[in-house]
């Protein structure tokens, strides 16, 4: 299982009759694992869903999700790791974390998880926007509320500009609310179920992502080579309009020139949205699968890798695989493509 909020929602939405505990990170003061806007959802027996920390926090977590149980109350709990001679959680990244714990109860609908849940697979993308306390509050004075759109807001006439969270932040009105921006997981596609393909489909489930792969050939694309992943042993041509909508990614690996070409022209005409393509293999054979498809590098309007993937070093499989995922990851994640000591103080 990834630790991505539709997990979260899943994981409430087979037992919600269960108790369960919202764990959200509301500010943070210098460095920390986690950033403002990172959730985890810990069950009354102990099990949890998400990740807050490395690992540091989440057992004593537990201890205050059991109070804010017993108490019906939601918890504000602070984390000071910048005493080094602190060695109470071992937290190691020398910053402060503050946190709310809120059970999920009919008070407080729920914190609009259902709601949460319909938006993520109707819309792909939404805010959602939890107000604080301070220390305790009853937990069905917490309230929430999921907006997929400004015109929403607007509707109401509330002064909340969307525009202005594209990361996760505190908006000041008549009681500070958290507003966190979600999206339903990233969607790739492989075209071409080969041996190498494997490794890429695995990784990619790992990091909570969508994988479609695409194989029309009868020997490549076996259901059991690719677990978990969505199989379509079809002709690309034959593939329906649903299955480009939302797709983020894709990378080419039919190891097959025009089999690769299809792949390529097919993405241009109908990948409206999509973020980036790969295409494996040396860069003559990018030239030929490109004159193939009657296409130009310049015409290409996504992130195009060819060849796919950063210069990481091996070949094999794994090592390919974690090359083209490393470069698409920070693509659909807007990320600077280089070493993170050049990117953080």
């Amino acid at each position: 299982m990834s630790h991505h909020i539709e997990d979260l929602v899943n994981s409430w939405q087979a037992a919600p009759d269960d108790d369960w505990v919202l764990v959200v990170i509301t500010r943070v003061e210098g460095s920390a694992y986690r950033k403002v806007g990172a959730m985890m959802l810990i069950h009354s027996l102990g099990k949890s869903v998400g990740v807050i920390s490395g690992g540091c926090l989440e057992a004593d977590l537990k201890r205050y999700a059991q109070k804010a149980l017993q108490t019906q109350q939601a918890l504000s709990v602070c984390y000071d790791a910048s005493d080094e001679s602190d060695a109470s959680y071992q937290l190691g990244c020398g910053g402060v974390v503050h946190l709310m714990l809120i059970p999920l109860c009919r008070e407080n609908h729920y914190l609009n998880f259902p709601t949460l849940s319909q938006a993520l697979k109707l819309g792909g993308r939404c805010y959602y926007q939890l107000s604080l306390c301070h220390s305790r509050a009853p937990q069905g004075a917490i309230t929430t509320a999921v907006w997929a759109s400004q015109a929403q807001i607007d509707k109401q006439a509330l002064s909340l500009q969307l525009s202005d969270f594209n990361r996760a932040g505190i908006h000041q009105s008549e009681q500070a609310t958290l507003v966190i921006p979600l999206r339903s997981r990233y969607r790739i596609a492989i075209f071409g179920g080969g041996l190498d393909a494997q490794p890429v489909c695995r990784i990619a489930m790992e990091l909570g992502w969508q994988v479609d792969v695409v194989d029309e050939r009868t020997s490549y694309a076996r259901s059991h080579d690719f677990v978990g992943a969505r199989v379509l042993k079809l002709p690309i041509e034959a593939l329906d309009a649903s299955f480009w909508h939302g797709l983020d990614g894709a990378i080419i690996m039919h190891h097959n020139l025009s089999l690769d070409a299809k792949a390529l022209a097919s993405l241009h005409t109908n990948g409206v949205n999509i973020a980036y393509i790969a295409l494996l293999g040396p860069g003559h054979r990018r030239d030929c699968v490109l004159a193939l498809a009657e296409l130009t590098s310049d015409a290409i309007k996504p992130f195009f890798s060819a060849p796919a993937g950063l210069a990481l070093g091996g070949e094999l499989p794994a090592s390919i695989a974690l090359s083209i995922l490393s470069e698409c990851h920070g693509v659909l994640h807007q990320a600077k493509l280089g070493a993170l000591q050049e990117v953080m103080l």
